[in-house]
């Protein structure tokens, strides 16, 4: 069994670049708004509103879209800041923020956002959680909505659950759903070996993950409010749900109820499944393109992993990655196509797992990480920012790439090591 789980942890779902030819940034001015953050005075939820501020702030730098400032100035919430002093220090946005919870628990962000150059308050916004401790996702929201403001290009993906496997110890693995920093989880299944958790749909009510809790490895859907389960396949050897399409009514499913694993297609509809690969090797990791027509997926059908792309009515396959001899995942978005690749070891004689960009319209190859091993790449649903796991060194992180900002941040896991991730 956990061969297979060694298996696909490098062969499915799959500083730094541009995305392709076509794709560039998108900037109305040559440098960016300098904004500062305060929290009023005359608030009573300091401590929280402290990691608010830091997470807002982590939100605005990873946008690409502004530049913090970091300076002493506290006024209260009704107050207007100086103005003058403010302008005097080059500073074009000060955002005031404070909160309040009433006795149900219910926490509630209160922002005021001051244009210093039109010497205007041009936006004020609350935004409430029913729980203080999902405050990471007030930050998001308010990030997006000063984002949106200024009709800067969306980051509406900071405010989506991420859902991942974490190893407890051996035989045991979580699945948590968090916030993208990780400052928010929640374990949603627990108990014994449960990995590979794909969201079933786009508003993020469902997951499928492979269970080790039943007599053979099994599929299942759940939905993570209800709790309501429907098992979806089993096999005796390796089974994980690799991709799901925009609308949810088709699944890529890996399985290998007969020794070799194969590709199927599931349609969530009618609960039909069609056996799209039959090599009598390894085909693993299928990905959607081309508007669902196609998929690439990983093959060892050349001796090596490697990926390939296929149509799903057709049995011809297309080799579309002639970088190393061991490329063993891929994720996809319209035209553009990131892989794991295992490079040579390097000076420290440390292996690397490294992702690369291409695009399936040019021969343009960039390479995003340096170093450790970097797993599980998933963009997000503008296509812009790309997910990953990063493991460097012992430890087990969350990274996101902006492909666009040639920048990259890791979210670091306490407690546990992750296994999958998907958002």
């Amino acid at each position: 069994m956990f061969k297979y789980i060694f298996f696909i942890a490098f062969f499915i779902t799959s500083s730094f670049a541009q995305i392709d030819a076509n794709l560039e940034i998108v900037k109305k001015a040559n440098t960016l708004p300098k904004i500062l953050i305060s929290i009023a005075t005359d608030s009573s939820e300091i401590a929280t509103l402290n990691k608010i501020k830091n997470s807002l702030a982590k939100d605005l730098e990873i946008s690409g879209h502004f530049e913090l400032i970091k300076e002493n100035s506290s006024i209260t919430y009704e107050q207007i800041p100086d103005i003058l002093a403010l302008s005097n220090k080059g500073i074009d946005l000060y955002l005031n923020l404070s909160a309040k919870k009433d006795t149900s628990g219910k926490y509630t962000l209160l922002t005021r956002l001051f244009d210093i150059n039109s010497q205007s308050m041009i936006l004020e916004k609350s935004f409430t959680t029913l729980k203080e401790n999902r405050y990471p996702f007030l930050a998001h929201r308010s990030a997006i909505s000063i984002n949106d403001y200024f009709k800067a290009p969306s980051i509406a993906w900071m405010d989506k659950f991420v859902v991942l496997s974490v190893y407890k110890e051996s035989g045991k693995a979580d699945i948590i759903i968090g916030d993208y920093t990780l400052k928010f989880k929640k374990t949603i299944i627990s108990g014994g070996l449960n990995i590979f958790p794909k969201w079933a749909d786009k508003n993020q009510r469902s997951i499928y993950y492979t269970s080790y809790n039943y007599k053979n490895p099994t599929l299942v859907k759940v939905n993570i409010y209800t709790r309501e389960k429907e098992i979806i396949m089993q096999s005796e050897g390796m089974i994980a749900a690799s991709d799901v399409n925009s609308n949810g009514s088709k699944v890529l499913i890996t399985a290998s109820p007969n020794s070799q694993p194969d590709i199927y297609l599931y349609n969530a509809l009618n609960k039909s499944k069609t056996k799209v690969t039959s090599y009598s090797g390894i085909d693993v990791g299928g990905q959607f393109i081309d508007n669902d027509s196609r998929m690439v997926f990983v093959s060892d059908r050349l001796g090596y992993p490697n990926i390939f792309a296929k149509s799903f009515n057709s049995r011809g396959v297309e080799k579309l990655v002639y970088h190393s001899r061991n490329n063993s995942s891929a994720t996809s978005f319209n035209d553009n196509i990131v892989y794991v690749s295992k490079d040579n070891d390097n000076e420290l004689s440390t292996r690397a797992f490294n992702l690369y960009l291409m695009s399936t319209k040019s021969d343009d190859l960039k390479r995003l990480t340096a170093s450790g091993i970097n797993q599980f790449p998933k963009f997000s649903p503008d296509g812009e920012s790309l997910l990953f796991i990063k493991s460097y060194k012992g430890h087990s992180s969350i990274g996101i790439i902006r492909l666009n900002f040639n920048k990259s941040y890791l979210f670091e896991l306490r407690g546990g090591k992750i296994q999958s991730i998907d958002w």
